[in-house]
C-alpha cells in the first residue's frame, strides 16, 4: 500500500514538473519575466522554421541565415500584434539595409486574414502562413510559450536564438537586441 502511494506521488512529481517552463540554459536577462537575453556559446539553436508565406511563396528561416532576424508569432484578431506590427515595420525600414530581417510567423486560420492584415498595417517583410501551429510546435521546449500571442525571438546570424520577448515588443526593445549581434 505505501509503495502504491510512493510511487503514485512519485508519478505526480514527475508529471507536474514536466509541464512547467524550464529556466532556460545561459539567461541573461536581469529581471523581466517576459524577456531573456542568451549569452553567446549557450544560445539554444532555432529549428529551420518553413513553409509558405501569405502570398504564397516559400520562405525558411535558414534564407536569411547571416543576419539578424527578428522572427514574430502573430495573428490578425490578436490586439497586441496590431499595436506591435507598426513597430516591427519600422524595424524593418530602417534597420533592413544593416543586416536585420524581420520573418512574421502568422497563426490565422484563414491565409486571407492574414494577408489582409499584412496589406492593411503595410507590412513590408514576409509571413509564414502557419495555421495549425506545426513550425511553433518546432521551437525548443521553453523557449518561449507558444500559446500565447504574440512572441519574438531575436535569432543570431548562425540561427540561434539570442534572445526572447514575450508579449507585444517595441521598436525601441528590439533595436536594443539587435544593435549587438550586427
Amino acid at each position: 500500500m505505501i509503495r502504491g502511494v510512493c510511487a503514485t506521488v512519485a508519478v505526480a512529481v514527475a508529471v507536474l514538473t514536466g509541464c512547467s517552463t524550464p529556466t532556460p540554459i545561459g539567461d541573461t536577462s536581469p529581471g523581466d519575466p517576459l524577456s531573456r537575453t542568451y549569452a553567446e556559446g549557450k544560445r539554444p539553436a532555432v529549428p529551420d522554421l518553413a513553409g509558405t508565406s501569405l502570398e504564397g511563396k516559400t520562405v525558411r528561416l535558414s534564407d536569411y541565415r547571416g543576419k539578424v532576424v527578428v522572427l514574430n508569432a502573430w495573428a490578425s484578431w490578436c490586439p497586441p500584434c496590431r499595436v506591435e506590427s507598426p513597430q516591427l515595420k519600422d524595424l524593418q525600414e530602417k534597420w533592413g539595409a544593416r543586416g536585420v530581417q524581420v520573418l512574421g510567423l502568422n497563426n490565422d486560420g484563414s491565409r486571407t486574414d492574414g494577408l489582409a492584415f499584412q496589406r492593411q498595417h503595410a507590412l513590408g517583410y514576409p509571413s509564414l502562413h502557419d495555421p495549425s501551429g506545426k513550425q511553433l510546435l518546432r521551437l525548443p521546449h521553453g523557449l518561449v510559450n507558444t500559446r500565447a500571442l504574440p512572441f519574438t525571438i531575436v535569432v543570431d546570424p548562425t540561427g540561434k536564438a539570442a534572445a526572447t520577448r514575450m508579449g507585444q515588443v517595441t521598436e525601441a526593445e528590439l533595436t536594443k537586441l539587435v544593435r549587438p549581434l550586427l
